[in-house]
């Protein structure tokens, strides 16, 4: 288990002793710091190879340098694991572990540890294998069950700690006064101070939390008081020498210092920072209830920076201390805000009401973002009652002259009930105001909910450009914690665009925006969205594997929005596979969500048709109707057209035909290659065969240009029932997206198995791909690809 990640290491040694098999041996250095698993790795080697000289060492002498030298093209392999330099020998870097491995490597040696433990341990332990391990084996039954705080340092008997505590005991004075300057504020920068000392200091100079933790906890108090003192005269006036004054005075007035620079961080976007003086504040404040503020603002700091396992580690302290009732509020905010992302969202949803009930009174802008925040989790729920009640509050508290940022919030909320209950009527006006909102509030959340709007309404370009526009304002202002919310609304209205290259950038940024936040219910919104673009093109194997991904946290957590989107790419995939009737009844009996029900209509009347149940298609098709016919979208309204026309019997030719004029305006390229394949199909049984061919091969084409090569395959098969005798297939050596980054990632000499961890496939997928990827190009090995590649 402490190999993981550890992959293209170990390819490195089994090349060398591949080499050293045919008398071409030689050495290879594995480089890396203390605990990052060189010594797991040589053992494993151990254990493989039998005749295979191995050393650990703390540098290379010169003595070892020889050796080196002399196996250099003989039947002998020399592995070298070291901290220190490769002194020109071949090497390969251990280098920290990312926190997606970390956490696995965690669930190997706990099974069944909290996720949010695991991302608190895995932030500790900043990558090492062997703190991993530590932390891992120190855990009390009170913090796996979540009654006590997770570690902030190493144990004390941690290998790693005692071996700094040993080395700090080696350092010379001036060196030791380096590493309690380094210790005691992160931010200091080690090329500013004496560079003897610093590289005497060594490992020990090393800024990240694992080792300034421990240091902390192990440098002599007196050390460290002196190190805050000469930060406390050096530093230029700021938030940093206010801290390290305090430290030193400990005067509480400077809390108010602190809680000035957390405020203007904030306004700057600088989340981390904010949070950092916000928790320093609170920790020179006496009285109970302006600390709980402070480590409130902390904790939502630490949120909107993308950080929940930090934010609730703050929360855990602030629920410690004394509450009025708007600070319970406040907290259920905060909670709520995290578990949106990371929980259970009707648990999230309820929170989220009460603390808008609870703010309303007092904190009103805070207590319509609570509201907005808690109709998405109801939404990711698909609890229509728990969102009719959101809204019915959001309608209730509405002013005649409601600010904009408010009232942008709540004509949201209220347009969105008007859409999910069929009344479009009243949700036209309403979502059209928040669009032109949009331009007048500040941040990236109002660009969120306009873009959803647009969506809705089927105004797909202005969707993705707001979509876009929040993604940038997102990280420009470092409200990470929303770039993968608004990335979803970046794939969707891509998708609606049939811009499936930009959806499947959008959604595959956004898993890995949310995995690397710990976001875990938005990873999955995005892992459905790729299996419905996999589905669309006829790629069903990536789409069950997407699926498959995603089933077991939409299951757990109770996820009915992806759920949804993931039976709908389910239903497509039984349709390219030609099960209409298993599709019609995982479209039909799925109890989802209602919005994307009516978004997946069109699939509903394709299989109920294939089935022989046309009714039933003409049920689900007349709320998708009312929808596109009021918001006018020209994208669903061809979609509508083709619907009836695989419905109707008389007038199915002019249906059929002001579809393809309606694709053809909006640019839905893929959706107008199907409407010609479904269309073909019915000339070409109304013994039509010419006017089907014409619009066969323009669906080959369109299909070729989007690498669809399932539904290539259905429309040549199609052209040659209708008697075209030149749709045989040809070589086509382009990529399909997905192809092209499975291909980049074996030139950037990723294994499989890496691949499939990057892109959430299955090994077994990757192998396919790669099979596809070496037909079309014509190569034969991952050298040829490679070299194809550059």
């Amino acid at each position: 288990m402490l190999l993981r990640g550890r992959e293209r290491q170990r390819v490195a040694v089994d090349a060398l002793v591949d080499r050293a098999r045919v008398g071409r041996g030689g050495a290879l250095v594995l480089r890396g710091e203390a605990g990052s698993g060189k010594s797991a790795l040589l053992d494993a080697v151990m254990d493989t190879y039998d005749a295979l000289l191995c050393v650990d060492v703390e540098e290379i002498d010169d003595d070892l340098l020889q050796l080196a030298r002399e196996v250099q093209d003989t039947r002998a392999a020399l592995l070298i694991a070291t901290e220190g330099e490769a002194r020109g020998l071949p090497s390969v870097t251990l280098e920290p572990l990312d926190a997606a491995t970390s956490v696995r490597v965690l669930h190997d040696l706990v099974p069944g540890l909290p996720s949010t433990l695991a991302a608190d341990l895995a932030d500790l332990a900043c990558g090492t294998p062997l703190a991993l391990v530590e932390l891992a084996g120190s855990l009390t039954s009170a913090q796996l069950g979540g009654i006590a705080p997770a570690p902030e340092v190493l144990p004390e008997h941690s290998s790693l700690r005692q071996r700094w505590r040993a080395r700090f005991a080696e350092l010379s004075p001036r060196a030791q006064h380096v590493v309690a300057l380094l210790a005691v504020d992160g931010e200091v920068d080690p090329g500013t101070l004496d560079p003897d000392a610093v590289s005497e200091a060594g490992p020990l100079a090393d800024p990240r939390r694992l080792v300034r933790s421990a240091l902390l906890a192990d440098v002599p108090l007196v050390q460290r008081r002196e190190a805050h003192a000469e930060l406390a005269r050096t530093l230029p006036p700021g938030a940093r020498r206010a801290w390290h004054e305090a430290v030193t005075t400990q005067d509480p007035a400077l809390a108010a210092v602190l809680t000035a620079h957390a405020e203007h961080a904030r306004r700057c976007g600088d989340f981390a920072t904010a949070a950092r003086d916000h928790d320093r504040a609170a920790r020179l404040t006496t009285d109970p209830e302006e600390k709980a503020h402070s480590l409130l603002k902390a904790a939502a700091d630490h949120w909107a920076h993308g950080e929940p396992h930090r934010s609730r580690a703050v929360l855990r302290t602030a629920t410690k201390l004394t509450c009025t009732p708007e600070l319970r509020a406040l907290m259920d905010l905060v909670v709520g805000g995290i578990d949106l992302g990371e929980s259970l969202p009707d648990v999230a949803a309820d929170r989220l009401i009460r603390a808008a009930k609870g703010l309303v009174g007092t904190r009103r802008e805070l207590a319509v973002a609570a509201l907005g925040f808690a109709g998405e989790a109801a939404s990711i729920a698909g609890d229509h009652r728990r969102y009719t009640e959101v809204a019915t509050i959001a309608r209730e508290i509405r002013l005649a002259d409601e600010p904009p940022a408010t009232r942008l919030t709540l004509d949201h909320l209220v347009g969105m009930l008007a859409t999910f209950d069929g009344r479009h009527d009243e949700a036209v006006p309403a979502l059209h105001g928040v669009m032109d909102l949009a331009g007048r509030v500040p941040g990236p959340q109002a660009r969120i909910w306009a873009s959803q709007a647009a969506y809705v309404l089927g105004d797909a370009t202005r969707s993705h450009e707001l979509a876009t526009s929040a993604v940038t304002a997102a990280r420009e202002t470092g409200f990470t914690a929303l770039v993968p919310w608004a990335l979803v609304y970046r794939a969707l209205s891509a998708l609606l665009l049939d811009q499936h290259t930009a959806a499947f950038t959008a959604a595959t940024e956004g898993v890995h925006a949310a995995t690397a936040i710990g976001q875990h219910n938005a990873v999955v919104d995005h892992l459905t969205i790729l299996a419905l673009l996999a589905a669309l093109r006829g790629d069903t194997d990536t789409a069950l594997d997407r699926i498959d991904t995603a089933t077991e946290q939409i299951t757990r957590r109770g996820l009915t929005r992806p759920g949804t989107f993931g039976a709908w790419a389910f239903a497509c995939v039984d349709l390219a596979r030609d099960r209409p009737a298993d599709a019609l009844d995982r479209l039909r009996l799925h109890p989802g969500h209602a919005g994307i029900k009516v978004m997946a209509a069109p699939h509903v009347v394709e299989a109920a048709v294939a089935c022989g149940r046309p009714s039933t298609g003409d049920r689900a098709l007349r709320r998708f109707e009312q929808w596109a016919g009021t918001t006018g979208s020209t994208a669903r309204l061809a979609l509508s057209h083709r619907c009836r026309g695989l419905l109707e019997s008389g007038t199915a030719d002019e249906h059929f035909e002001e579809a393809i004029r309606l694709h053809r305006a909006s640019g839905t390229a893929l959706e107008l290659a199907k409407t010609e394949l479904l269309y073909g199909n019915r000339l070409r049984r109304g013994r039509k065969p010419k006017a089907a061919r014409e619009h066969l091969r323009d669906a080959v084409h369109i299909f070729q240009s989007y690498q669809a090569d399932h539904w290539v395959e259905r429309a040549r098969a199609e052209l040659r029932a209708a008697g075209d005798s030149t749709s045989e297939p040809k070589d086509h050596p382009e990529l399909t997206p997905q192809q092209a980054q499975i291909a980049r990632l074996v030139a950037e000499g990723a294994t499989n198995r890496e691949i499939a961890a990057r892109l959430f496939l299955s090994h077994r997928t990757v192998e396919h791909h790669l099979r596809n990827i070496f037909a079309r190009l014509g190569v034969r090995s991952r050298v040829e690809l490679t070299r194809r590649l550059d």
